[in-house]
């Protein structure tokens, strides 16, 4: 082997160079690309079934037609199948085709550039188009996105051209969008309910708190239970003040209101709900110094809790689990913060004093 030819090979012993393109891609405007088959089939399994089937004449030159796409759009294409490699410019110009191509000749790698690429692209005026194409291509990403922003702004998408030839041209298609839309709406009336009932639940587990507080250490205008001691005035408000002087103007009233017994004061009818859902958590009743907690304990013992009432413990107990969580990472969160500048602080104190 002569030096010459030893330089055109690799270390194999096999030619760098590559081969002379064997096929023909021919477009719908007569155009041929010319594409190598072992490069077409090894990107794709569709135009690898296509190779191998039998030609009619055996000495007629290779071709492959690809129809229905701009000449440009399939020379895109075939130069991805080659490189894998696709330019911002060419994707925006013809995102829509390759994603198309892509889905057709099952080429996974570009339909993933093209959902990229076409989610990018979306506004208000493809957003309908762009919906029709996803759902042909089996492009879910798309889809979802295509959906969601019709749903946020279906006034404005109503006035396009793409939505009234959904509505004269695919009647299902509308109806998916609309039961979407429904489903969105009923989402969020769901979601805000549940916050709701959260901070309910949350408001409820911060009043068992202070009335477990009231109760054992006293605040500012009621005393402990059982010690027969008037509150200190100059005790300062506590943390949940707000929540916290809410239950002691329930109590105050408690002790003195004369409708009580007869079950016509509301105030009272609240008052006897906390006294008994902090029974229902509460769980050292002997040792416990809310007022009534052990009777009800005893109550419960005896005749038991109604579903709805079980149902209000629980959720209130989760919401309290919930609330201590998310205060413990609070202050996970706020130690670094702390200790740097705790840090910085000694720093500057150190510079100030050299």
């Amino acid at each position: 082997m002569s030096l010459n030819n030893f330089a055109a090979t690799d270390g194999n012993g096999f030619s760098g160079e590559m081969p002379e393109p064997d096929i023909q891609i021919i477009t719908s405007g007569g155009r041929r690309i010319p594409a190598h088959s072992t490069v077409l089939a090894s990107a794709s399994s569709v135009l690898e079934s296509i190779l191998v089937r039998p030609q009619k004449r055996r000495n007629s030159e290779k071709t492959i037609r690809i129809l229905g796409v701009p000449c440009d759009a399939v020379s895109v294409f075939v130069q991805f199948l080659s490189s894998f490699k696709c330019t911002e410019e060419q994707m925006k110009k013809h995102g829509i085709h390759l994603l198309a191509l892509s889905h057709v000749y099952l080429v996974p790698q570009l339909k993933q550039r093209c959902t990229k690429g076409l989610a990018e692209q979306l506004t208000v005026e493809n957003a309908v188009d762009m919906l029709q194409l996803a759902r042909l291509c089996d492009a879910p990403d798309v889809y979802l996105k295509c959906l969601k922003l019709i749903s946020t702004n279906f006034k404005k998408v109503e006035k396009t051209e793409g939505w009234k030839f959904l509505q004269d041209h695919d009647p299902q298609l509308e109806l998916e969008i609309l039961q979407f839309m429904d489903e969105a709406d009923s989402r969020k009336k769901r979601t805000r309910r549940h916050r709701r009932e959260q901070k309910l639940y949350l408001q409820l587990s911060e009043a068992m708190d202070c009335l477990e507080h009231i109760c054992t250490e006293g605040c500012t205008s009621v005393g402990p239970c059982g010690d027969h001691q008037e509150p200190c005035t100059k005790k300062l408000p506590c943390s949940k003040f707000k929540t916290c002087q809410g239950v002691q103007l329930l109590i105050r009233h408690f002790a003195t209101c004369k409708r009580r017994v007869n079950g016509g004061c509301l105030r009272c009818k609240r008052m006897w709900q906390l006294l008994r859902l902090h029974s229902s958590i509460c769980d050292q009743p002997d040792e416990c110094r809310v007022p009534l907690c052990r009777q009800f304990k005893v109550k419960v013992q005896q005749k038991g809790d109604d579903g709805l009432w079980k149902s209000l413990v629980e959720k209130v107990l989760s919401a309290r689990a919930l609330s201590s969580l998310s205060l413990l990472k609070r202050k996970r969160e706020e130690e670094p913060r702390m200790n740097l500048d705790h840090h910085e602080v000694r720093s500057f104190l150190t510079t100030q004093c050299h």
